[in-house]
């Protein structure tokens, strides 16, 4: 990156260095608009929402092209440069980048160079709604602040009457707060079962005709956005985040195909189907690999002393939650023959080396690798079964234990 001179703004407001060295250099814009960024990948873009890549891209065109003298290089490098530094010079950058977009927009060449410069395909589309994002910085937090008031509201009605608050007669600025909004609610079903009482119907049309249509966009967004959490590869992936994101897309994908009639071939309905197969595919080859993890982690070695395998037994015990987690997610999921596969089979997998690794404690009592079996065992029990079962488990290994 060049190191253009500091402008005085930029240079008296920037604070001492950090331990935080370089954190506004990975944050596009400071974090004004980290409330609309989703995540790669995406298929489907919205116009309530930017991927981060793309913000990265504008925000290093802003920042080294279009306003080097406003914005100083060497405190995005130091990562001291901060909001407050960039809402002293905002006015002047909103009017440059206007400025340069317009003239970018009347010329195809300049419109291929600039495409080239940034690096991606859609920068131009990018670019509206990261400006539209930053005229409406202010309005994010609020929208947030709206989110989070929605999970206390317990009437229907004053739901209602805080959804009209919204913008909803301007498309992008509704588009924006929607996004913003929805990444804070936990139960996405009331906001939609809400608008659809302000609709008076259920049907796609009449809640785009009363400008809910951004609403609708922003849970698909965001149901699109737990892909890239969906990452199961190795032993050490983290499946609670794999299980959250997956519960959080299930109560966005149930709030819209529970409640509203989708039509036959609508942008929403394809991007649902699409966005639910994509997800879906992510988690079944994990899904075939749970019996195997499960089997390979309870059997004792042939050879050699008996021991542990920690890697193997960590993988079976993250199968079974990831499990337990499709279950309770399965009608949001295209799913439904390998999950009911991987269901029994670890049911009935778990039975048989319980029982067993009774036997041997029975025959070796207070054998250690065996203890650990068995109890890694009933904790997946108390996972695949319930917590009765898991009890009854554990008074059978005492039993066990003492009848050895």
């Amino acid at each position: 990156m060049s190191q253009p001179a500091q402008s005085k703004a930029a240079a008296d407001h920037a604070p001492r260095p950090s331990n935080r060295t370089g954190a506004a250099a990975r944050t596009p814009f400071c974090g004004l608009i980290d409330a609309v960024l989703v995540e790669e990948p995406v298929h489907f873009a919205f116009a309530g929402s930017v991927v981060r890549d793309g913000a990265m891209a504008a925000w290093t065109w802003v920042s080294r092209d279009l306003c080097p003298d406003l914005i100083s290089a060497q405190a995005i490098e130091n990562g001291t440069l901060r909001a407050a530094d960039l809402e002293l010079v905002m006015a002047e950058i909103l009017l440059r980048a206007k400025r340069a977009l317009d003239k970018i927009d009347a010329d195809n060449e300049a419109m291929r160079r600039f495409r080239a410069q940034l690096g991606r395909e859609h920068a131009r589309e990018e670019l509206n709604v990261v400006m539209a994002a930053l005229r409406a910085r202010a309005l994010l937090g609020k929208a947030q602040s709206f989110g989070k008031a929605v999970n206390a509201i317990g009437e229907d009605g004053a739901l209602g009457v805080a959804l009209q608050s919204m913008p909803l007669g301007d498309p992008q600025m509704a588009a924006l707060m929607f996004h913003a909004a929805v990444g804070q609610i936990a139960n996405p079903t009331r906001l939609i079962v809400a608008v659809v009482k302000l609709s008076g119907n259920a049907k796609e049309a009449s809640l785009a005709r009363n400008g809910f249509s951004p609403l609708i966009d922003a849970c698909l967004a965001h149901a699109q956005n737990q892909l890239h959490n969906l990452q199961m590869a190795g032993p050490f992936a983290d499946i609670d985040l794999v299980c959250r994101s997956l519960d959080r897309f299930h109560r966005l994908v149930r709030a819209l195909s529970g409640y509203v009639e989708f039509e036959r071939g609508s942008r929403a309905t394809q991007v649902l189907s699409n966005v639910t197969k994509l997800v879906s595919d992510r988690v079944e080859p994990r899904l075939k690999e749970v019996v195997t993890d499960l089997n390979q982690a309870m059997r004792r070695p042939r050879e050699g002393a008996d021991r542990i395998d920690n890697d193997r037994m960590l993988a079976a015990i993250n199968g079974v939650y990831l499990l337990s987690a499709v279950r309770d997610c399965r009608d949001s999921l295209a799913l439904n023959a390998v999950f009911d596969q991987a269901w029994s089979q670890t049911g009935q997998a778990l039975e048989l080396h319980i029982q067993r690794n009774l036997d041997v404690m029975r025959q070796m009592p207070g054998d250690a690798a065996t203890g650990l079996r068995l109890d890694a065992a009933i904790k997946m029990a108390e996972i695949r079964f319930n917590a009765e079962y898991a009890e009854t488990l554990k008074r059978a290994r005492i039993a066990a234990e003492r009848r050895g």
